[in-house]
């Protein structure tokens, strides 16, 4: 391909079946593109913008035009291999064989069928790999048409013209030819199959999407195919119905099943104003909502999305792989010229034939198509595997580089904690009731726009606190408010803001340190001018944090916490989560700095955070790992992104990036191990020590079911589970 005018850069995916080619002149170069790729035997399309090309839908189709191969190879090779080996093996066969049928006649009955089986189910091989080779760009197929042509040609030799051959090498290897192109045909099944399993992670997700929804035309719902739905419209969801699309409740409420998109099981509460996402399933009630986001839009059509680009992505190990299977292809041909011409001269009798068979055995052996699949099948299952725990790898190099992570840093405020000011305590003072004072003061909060005045009557609200209504309400910016609330003068600010209205704050000034210790904002209150309570509001920590540092103890790695609150706060959050390295009071425009001092002395680092303030840290990181709940900006510097904002997410990335990592070196491990063990014993090495030579027909079943184990290999990724935090 890049021999085509105007393609810069292109790179092949075994595991997906897919090309990505880039054009320096856009859509002008495409026709000839198609043409160059069709010359060589492939087919070609290009693939409309937002279009997903599903793979276990083309191996599916395979899958079924093997099947059918298959069977017609097997049964046409099944007599041509009983009436060579069955002479071979049961010599009164061939003994009640000779007398029955002529010799000759043998000989055009398994021609005939062994050219059935090539030049039928078998062509596939010839039509990619003959041109290849002549390309001078030789690849498996190639390798296959050579070593299956070698023995069928050599063998209508012998049927048809056998004077040309010297005495005594008059054998026949049409079930050679025959049995080697229904093996690999076998193999190409088994391998069709298996990656069709591989990609079922995206058929899954695909699967999710809703045909059609209720839509209120003139307030009557109408049923409205999916892609006739518009943003802005209001969709009716019933129990047990999909969502179609991302929304926002308007009116309803209900537990929904997001486990396709966080992989967690447990359904989440919904009501009104809370963000609905198209894909998932309405378990109870019903409700409902205003669409905000449609088709290519969708967060389950952009995962679909990620998770292709991930699965096409190269790691950086794929690059030395390249390179070898490059020249790999070119040396087995010259082994097997080289195997030829060595036991022609030096082999016994009759040195053709047996140069002929191993030579053959050395084409068909060797197996660059185990070597090509190891890295991107392993890719395609661990990306797929993560995306249905919630993990979304926009980059398939985050695999590699998340694997090598030696801290891992997190911003404070939505990362690991809550993000919102939450009332946490109530010291009330002598005199004064819990309930009594959190009364008095909500009320006069409920007027205040203050962060802190919205925790305080959410605090007020979950304790079920009914607030009455205030009165004369003032407030002092950055010091309290005043307010009167059924009879009583209620002031809620700083000890110096209650002293200025003549309150004596002195009886709460212990609690109120104590408090701040602890990282909590502490919020004095007095009543009819007597000191009444202290509030503690604070951003308190996600459910999961404390678990999910301890797992990353676990796994060796150092945590950081980066973050621009004052430093009592923060250490007061590493103490209580058990963080190694504290950096404190970092503005925005610093944390891509604090980064970098973080990678000192050669660390590799992650950098894990939701806002727009941690863009640039994420990008300056060797992985950024963003909060799926975050801001856009944060999530497209990001190299990961963890769907639904939970922290435990990122030691569930680590697991899925190690599993793959050494799933991939087992795939090549074994591609390379099986190369190098067997191609010098297809060659005979062994014959002069031990007498043994390796059959054509057994190295095909080998070559075969060396693909077919690197499939099955990287499919075990399926079955990983995110660690079990609390272990």
């Amino acid at each position: 391909m890049l021999k085509v005018p105007s393609v810069t850069q292109a790179s092949v995916n075994l595991a997906t079946n897919r090309a990505t080619v880039t054009l320096a002149d856009n859509d002008n170069g495409v026709p000839a593109l198609v043409a160059a790729v069709k010359g060589v035997g492939y087919k070609a399309s290009p693939i409309e913008a937002g279009q997903h090309q599903h793979g276990h839908m083309h191996h599916d189709e395979d899958a079924q035009v093997l099947t059918r191969d298959v069977i017609i190879a097997t049964v046409l090779t099944v007599p041509v291999f009983a009436l060579e080996m069955g002479t071979h093996l049961f010599p009164p066969f061939h003994e009640w064989l000779m007398g029955f049928v002529p010799h000759q006649a043998m000989l055009l009955f398994s021609f005939v069928l062994t050219s059935i089986v090539l030049f039928g189910p078998g062509l596939r091989f010839y039509r990619i790999g003959i041109p290849a080779l002549f390309k001078g760009a030789p690849e498996m197929n190639s390798l296959v048409a050579l070593g299956s042509l070698a023995a069928y040609f050599y063998s209508v030799v012998v049927t048809f013209a056998p004077q040309v051959l010297p005495h005594g090498t008059h054998y026949v290897y049409y079930e050679a030819a025959a049995v080697i192109v229904t093996l690999i045909l076998v193999g190409r099944l088994l391998e069709a199959r298996a990656k069709g399993r591989a990609g079922a992670a995206i058929e899954r997700l695909a699967g999710q999407q809703a045909k059609s929804a209720r839509v209120l035309r003139d307030g009557k719902p109408v049923e409205t195919p999916l892609d006739a739905i518009a943003v802005g419209d209001v969709i009716v969801v019933r129990p047990g119905e999909k969502v179609a699309v991302d929304g926002e409740i308007v009116e309803g409420a209900s537990h929904i099943d997001e486990s396709m998109i966080s992989g967690e099981p447990i359904p989440v509460a919904k009501a009104i104003g809370d963000a609905v996402v198209g894909g998932t399933i309405n378990k109870e009630g019903a409700f409902t909502f205003q669409a905000t986001k449609v088709g290519a839009d969708t967060m389950l059509a952009q995962i679909i999305r990620l998770v292709e680009e991930a699965q096409g992505g190269k790691l950086p190990i794929q690059t030395l792989v390249d390179k070898v299977t490059g020249w790999f292809v070119p040396v087995v041909i010259a082994v097997a010229v080289a195997t030829f011409l060595a036991w022609l001269v030096f082999g016994p009798s009759p040195a053709l034939t047996f140069a002929l068979v191993n030579a053959v055995a050395v084409l068909i052996i060797a197996c660059p198509c185990a070597m090509g699949l190891a890295t991107p099948t392993s890719i395609m299952v661990g990306t797929g595997r993560a995306a249905e725990l919630g993990v979304l790898f926009r980059r398939g190099e985050a695999l590699q580089q998340l694997r090598e992570v030696d801290v891992v840093a997190f911003d404070k405020t939505g990362t690991v904690t809550e993000g919102k000011p939450k009332l946490t305590d109530i010291v009330a003072a002598d005199g004064f009731a819990e309930n009594e004072v959190l009364a008095l003061v909500a009320a006069a909060e409920a007027a205040s726009e203050h962060p802190l005045a919205d925790a305080i009557v959410a605090g007020a609200q979950d304790r079920g606190v009914a607030l009455a209504k205030a009165t004369g309400f003032a407030a002092t910016p950055g010091q309290g408010i005043a307010a009167e609330v059924s009879g009583h003068r209620v002031f809620v600010g700083s000890a110096r803001f209650l002293a200025q209205n003549g309150v004596d704050a002195a009886s709460l000034a212990a609690a109120s340190d104590d408090l701040s210790l602890t990282g909590k904002s502490p919020v004095l209150a007095a009543i009819d001018g007597r000191p009444a309570a202290v509030f503690a509001v604070a951003d308190t920590l996600k459910a999961t944090s404390q678990a999910a540092i301890a797992a990353l103890h676990r796994q060796g790695l150092k945590v950081a916490l980066v973050t621009g609150d004052n430093r009592r706060a923060a250490e007061a959050v590493a103490r209580e989560l058990g963080i190694d390295e504290v950096l404190a009071e970092v503005l925005p425009a610093d944390k891509a700095e604090a980064v970098k001092r973080l990678r000192a002395g050669g660390r590799t680092v992650a950098f894990v955070g939701d806002g727009i303030n941690d863009a640039p840290a994420l990008a300056e990181a060797d992985v950024g790992i963003a909060m799926g709940t975050g801001t856009d900006a944060a999530i497209d510097s990001a190299d990961v992104i963890l769907v639904g904002g939970d922290p435990a997410k990122v030691v569930t990335a680590l697991t899925l990036s190690r599993a793959t990592l050494t799933n991939i070196r087992e795939n090549l491990v074994w591609a390379f191990g099986y190369n190098v063990l067997l191609i010098p014993v297809a060659a005979g090495v062994l014959f002069p020590v031990a007498g043994i030579t390796l059959s054509p027909m057994l190295a095909a079943g080998a070559m075969a079911l060396s693909s077919v184990f690197v499939v099955f290999n990287a499919l075990r990724l399926r079955t990983i589970k995110p660690e079990e935090l609390h272990a």
